[in-house]
């Protein structure tokens, strides 16, 4: 029986001594779970280990195959870019290693679980339904990074009962927190609960409160609450594992994560496992579509 590949945890790094050791004790705690596997962890940059210092510490176990997994919530310049450049470093430092790269974490059902708990803490019991969420993450110069976020907020809108869920950001992308906070006064919002979409504590998360608490001073009238970030939930260790296992089958799928017939979503559990139909849109000309009614084909797609 052939070893299976050792896992490399990449991290963006941060000049938060408590979010890099955060992310440290999380590593740590994977390899505890998983006693037969080699587990090692680096950043990108700003704190140590270096990504390069936890591969030759794979390579010094004998590891020759490894499957690498961004602990990040979205795909921007670092998972896209930064992550793959350092690995093909390696590659040339370590002749003879192999390696494959996993997907980002969100915006995955569980961590959805996870930020959803994280709203009650900060409801603690008050009605939902007069609820706005403005969920912050990180912010990014890649558009598709700061779509993902609007859609993990859409998605946690979606079946909770919130009366709604806002976007802002920390850095690089409108609006920040004090223009969210002010898009949300001016829908109306009778309770704002601030969200940040982030793994760990760090600077960040720290400004995004910091930032809450100065617009909620200036704004008597607005009941504004701090919600905490997502933390090293068993979720988190879960899905790591879910996305190794991924990268290991080379099972990197069209995004199924937030799919209603795979995964039950609050308010479409009954749609998962369905048979999918082709869709008929009221201004579709069939000749053209080669849709029929009377067929009864069923597309299934391949999830």
């Amino acid at each position: 029986m052939t070893t299976p590949p050792a896992l490399l945890i990449a991290g963006h790094g941060t000049r938060d001594d408590a979010g890099a050791e955060a992310f440290r004790d999380f590593v740590r705690e994977l390899g505890r779970r998983h006693p037969g596997l080699p587990v090692a962890g680096g950043f990108i940059e700003l704190s140590p280990p270096p990504l390069g210092e936890a591969v030759t510490e794979l390579v010094e176990q004998g590891v020759r195959r490894f499957a690498a997994v961004p602990l990040m919530l979205v795909s921007a310049g670092h998972a896209k870019g930064d992550i793959p450049a350092a690995l093909a470093r390696e590659k040339e430092r370590h002749p003879g290693i192999s390696y494959t790269y996993g997907r980002p974490l969100g915006p995955h059902p569980a961590l959805l679980n996870v930020l959803e708990r994280r709203l009650d803490e900060a409801l603690d019991g008050t009605d939902r339904s007069e609820t706005t969420v403005l969920l912050v993450g990180r912010g990014s110069t890649d558009p598709d990074a700061n779509a993902e976020v609007f859609k993990a907020a859409r998605l946690l809108w979606e079946g909770r009962g919130y009366a709604g869920v806002e976007t802002a950001f920390v850095s690089l992308a409108a609006p920040d927190v004090p223009g969210g906070l002010d898009r949300c006064a001016a829908l109306g919002a009778r309770r704002i609960v601030v969200l940040p979409y982030f793994l760990f504590t760090g600077i960040l998360p720290d400004r995004v409160r910091q930032q809450t608490e100065e617009w909620a001073a200036a704004h008597p009238e607005a009941e504004v609450r701090s919600a905490d970030v997502i933390g090293p939930e068993p979720e988190l260790l879960d899905l790591v594992m879910e996305r190794y296992e991924e990268a290991v089958k080379g099972d990197l799928r069209m995004n199924c994560d937030s799919c209603v017939y795979r995964i039950a979503l609050p308010g479409f559990e009954d749609k998962v496992g369905l048979p999918q139909q082709p869709h008929f849109h009221p201004d579709d000309d069939d000749h053209h579509h080669g849709h029929h009614h009377h067929g009864g084909h069923s597309h299934s797609h391949a999830h």
